[in-house]
């Protein structure tokens, strides 16, 4: 267990209005964890819990057993996030947004670039698909999801998190982004995904089911 994202007892109160109701969630590397529910369940909620951007009224979200950091780009330790709006920087290149974490960490241009241009094709944008000057507020919205998923596997996760990972690509992209995500999780990681999805569910080891933040339901 001290090897698995584990949440105990997540509570979060927004407005007076209880949006997660102790929540418990293991999730485990080398597999994938699917959390379902219908709009206004919780789950864009609980994966800002798990990934350490919300403070929860009651609980404990721990990482191979410690709180988890977002920040952490530790080796066999890092987090990726895919969050709903996906906060790229609209004035910097997709190249830019991708490479930003790994400059952040110091490391190595050649290396940056490097991993940037991979991360960007396992999410299905090589270089002929998107040109390396092409600015963020350029994309579409299929386009700005796959950089986004791109900018959490550049960091190479051991936990990747992310809210709606397919909800604006087609069948093929689809595809590719769902190949991405199962290849991560054959790799040894963790991925949590929330998601309306019939695909991702089946793409899970494990699904979790939210309903007016509680869990209802594993399979």
């Amino acid at each position: 267990m001290s090897g698995d994202l584990i949440a105990r007892q997540v509570t979060v109160d927004r407005g007076g209005r209880r949006v997660l109701d102790e929540v418990d969630l293991v999730a485990r590397r080398g597999q994938v964890l699917a959390v379902t529910g219908p709009s206004g369940s919780g789950k864009s909620t609980l994966l800002a819990v798990l990934a350490g951007l919300v403070t929860p009224l009651g609980g404990s979200v721990h990482w191979l057993g410690e709180p988890v950091r977002t920040a952490d780009t530790r080796p066999g330790r890092a987090v990726g996030v895919v969050l709903q709006g996906y906060g790229l920087l609209p004035l910097l290149t997709a190249h830019e947004n991708v490479e930003l974490p790994l400059q952040l960490a110091g490391r190595p241009r050649a290396e940056v670039v490097e991993r940037a241009s991979r991360a960007l094709e396992r999410a299905g944008l090589g270089a002929e698909q998107l040109p390396r000057d092409r600015l963020a507020e350029e994309l579409s919205g299929g386009q700005l999801q796959r950089v986004a998923l791109a900018r959490a596997l550049v960091v190479e996760p051991a936990l990747l998190l992310a809210d709606e990972p397919t909800s604006e690509l087609d069948a093929t992209t689809r595809g590719v982004v769902l190949d991405a995500l199962r290849s991560l999780a054959d790799g040894g990681a963790a991925v949590v995904l929330a998601t309306h999805d019939p695909e991702v569910a089946d793409l899970a080891h494990e699904v979790l089911t939210l309903r007016d933040g509680r869990v209802v339901g594993t399979a």
